[in-house]
């Protein structure tokens, strides 16, 4: 059973005023007794725990990974496609999000920020409460490193954003490297202060599965570090999350997609979401509402037709690329069968239905391919039209972390090297030994390998545009017409658009602020 850190921090004064004759000034303000007030919080051990419990939460809601941020990180890239009647979404993959509707991307920039601030809160007030100090490193700890995540996300996301460091409600956009600089620092200081994990820990935070660990502080420190081509830092850091010797890849790849087997040996750091949890509200955003599950809209968004609402579907080129290399027995890649539902000779299940029966007098479905990554396909729910999943989200995976090293040790002139930790990867889903099926890589066609590599084991899970972008395939005109090819959503790209715009609600209140180019 995991452990849920759900519990919200609402800190505000309410103000109550007696208007009479008799009554002095300081009398007329009063506290609500059933708030806590910032006069009265930020005093204890559980109030620590509370308030880092606060910046979990803004994991949960619609402008993160309850909905928005896996669209954000999807749509752009050549694995997807989107055909929603929603225009804010069909738009997201074509490059053409409007300045004028924040929809998705808008909620998205919001929450972040929403969960730096409830960062900084904790990171002003906690070093200021008498508690144990262990306990008060790890609390801190885990403030740096998810700090870290939701400005890696900002500035990833739409490159030139603020950098707040404190309670203030007004900071300038900074640059780019400004911003990768503090999330390096953040990481930095995360791994510092945490745990290896939490089982062996005393204090409120004893056993909890789900919050941050060392390993997943070093993992995203290096994965920072690739992101801005520091190749020799990257491949040091991701070499510290291997030796740490507490993670491994699970035998059951699709293990890492559904609410069996969570937080697993592969996990490095996934959100937790729990049907069981809470209310049975949806969390849109805002401060918490006592009946607010902490349930995940995700499924439906990404579902197969009829039993969700299908606004992303998985491309094509990505279904015929599981085709190109047979396994040692000479199967299918088992990753294609967890990743997509499609019309499979000899059958397929979805729903608890045949896929082919399902679909029959739907010849457009039929001959379709839908998403299965965190979907409640296989057979205890009849469809998502709850909008309820309780299917945590897997944000770094330890084979992610191997294939990044990987790359590390090619782009550091250790080809030969990256050839032994992509092979643990494809071991997993029984492929042919690389070194044996393609001897001899050069640097440069490592490189390729690489990305058919990881297109193959992460699709579905925001990495590929990243690393397009990262790999500068936008800039590279045939590497271009090569996506353009491949997905048609791609022929709308103009320079500049790799990023999305900056909200318009920023602009108007953070004077000085620069849009993005080409917006």
């Amino acid at each position: 059973m995991k452990y849920k850190i759900f519990s919200y921090l609402t800190v505000f004064l309410s103000l109550a005023t007696v208007m009479t004759s008799c009554v002095d000034n300081e009398d007329l303000i009063q506290v609500d007794p059933n708030n806590e007030s910032v006069q009265t919080f930020w005093k204890t051990d559980q109030h620590a725990i509370e308030g880092i419990n606060a910046a979990y939460g803004s994991l949960l809601t619609d402008g993160t990974y309850m909905r928005s941020t896996p669209l954000m990180l999807d749509a752009k890239a050549d694995d997807t496609r989107s055909n929603s009647p929603w225009g804010s979404m069909y738009n997201l993959g074509r490059f053409n999000s409007n300045v004028s509707d924040p929809s998705i991307y808008g909620w998205g920039y919001e929450t972040y920020y929403q969960g730096i601030y409830r960062c900084n809160q904790v990171l002003t007030n906690v070093p200021n409460i008498e508690m144990d100090a262990t306990l008060k490193n790890r609390v801190l700890g885990q403030a740096y490193f998810l700090r870290g995540l939701y400005l890696f996300h900002a500035v990833n996301l739409f490159k030139n954003v603020p950098i707040p460091l404190d309670v203030e409600i007004f900071h300038p956009q900074k640059s780019q490297a400004e911003g990768w600089e503090q999330v390096i620092a953040d990481f930095k200081a995360a791994a510092e202060l945490l745990p290896a994990s939490y089982d062996n820990v005393s204090g409120l935070d004893a056993g909890q599965k789900g919050r941050a660990t060392k390993g997943a502080a070093l993992g995203y420190l290096g994965k920072a570090y690739l992101f801005t081509k520091d190749f020799e830092n990257a491949k040091l850091t991701f070499k510290k999350v291997i030796d740490l010797g507490v993670y491994s890849l699970v035998s059951n790849y699709r293990d890492n997609f559904t609410d069996t087997n969570e937080n697993n040996s592969e996990s490095v750091f996934e959100v937790q979401f729990s049907r069981e949890a809470g209310g049975v509200d949806l969390g849109w955003g805002g401060i918490p509402a006592s009946g607010w599950g902490k349930t995940s809209a995700r499924a439906i968004t990404y579902a197969p037709r009829d039993f969700g609402w299908t606004d992303a579907q998985p491309t094509w080129v990505l279904f015929n690329e599981f085709h190109d290399e047979l396994t040692i027995d000479g199967q299918l890649d088992p990753r294609l069968d967890a990743t997509i539902f499609y019309n499979k000779p000899g059958g397929m299940k979805l729903y608890g239905q045949d896929f082919a029966t399902f679909y029959a007098k739907s010849p457009s479905d039929l001959n379709d391919i839908f998403c299965r990554k965190y979907q409640n396909s296989d057979g205890n729910y009849a469809n998502e039209m709850d909008w309820r999943s309780g299917i945590n989200e897997r944000l770094l995976r330890y084979a992610d972390i191997l294939m990044m090293y990987a790359e590390c040790l090619n782009e550091t002139g250790d080809t030969q090297g990256a050839y032994t930790y992509i092979q643990i990867v494809r071991d997993r889903v029984g492929l042919p030994n690389l070194a044996t099926a393609k001897p001899g890589l050069g640097q440069a066609g490592m490189r390729e390998q690489i990305g058919h590599e990881r297109f193959l084991e992460f699709p579905l899970e925001g990495h590929r545009f990243d690393d397009i972008r990262r790999w500068g395939w936008l800039q590279d005109n045939a590497k271009l017409k090569w996506l353009q090819a491949r997905d048609a959503e791609f022929n709308s790209y103009v320079n500049g658009r790799e990023y999305y715009p900056i909200p318009q609600l920023e602009k108007d209140n953070n004077p000085g602020t620069v849009q993005n180019d080409s917006y």
